[in-house]
């Protein structure tokens, strides 16, 4: 039996840059198992792409709702699931 798998398409917003935000986000996808990528946007938000197991998909995103030491998020909003698949978890650059 395989275990059922999402990707979800984020936007988290507050004060999240400039505190690690993007390196937090990494370790903690790599961590959970996860796949995906995360980058700045030029509007002072973060915007992620998880894809793994449902359940730790869903943790990844209740964990966004802290983020790293330094943050403070104000709004972490699930925009439509993403294609994928994606292979490991990347940082990407600023758009």
């Amino acid at each position: 039996m395989t275990t059922p798998t999402r990707t979800a398409h984020v936007r988290i917003q507050g004060r999240v840059q400039g505190v690690g935000y993007r390196v937090w986000s990494h370790r903690t996808a790599v961590e959970l198992g996860l796949s995906g990528w995360v980058r700045n946007l030029r509007d002072g938000s973060v915007e992620a792409a998880f894809q793994g197991p449902v359940d730790d998909v869903a943790k990844m995103i209740a964990r966004c709702a802290t983020g790293p030491r330094g943050a403070f998020v104000s709004r972490v909003e699930e925009l439509a699931d993403d294609d994928g698949p994606f292979t490991g978890f990347e940082v990407r650059e600023t758009v």
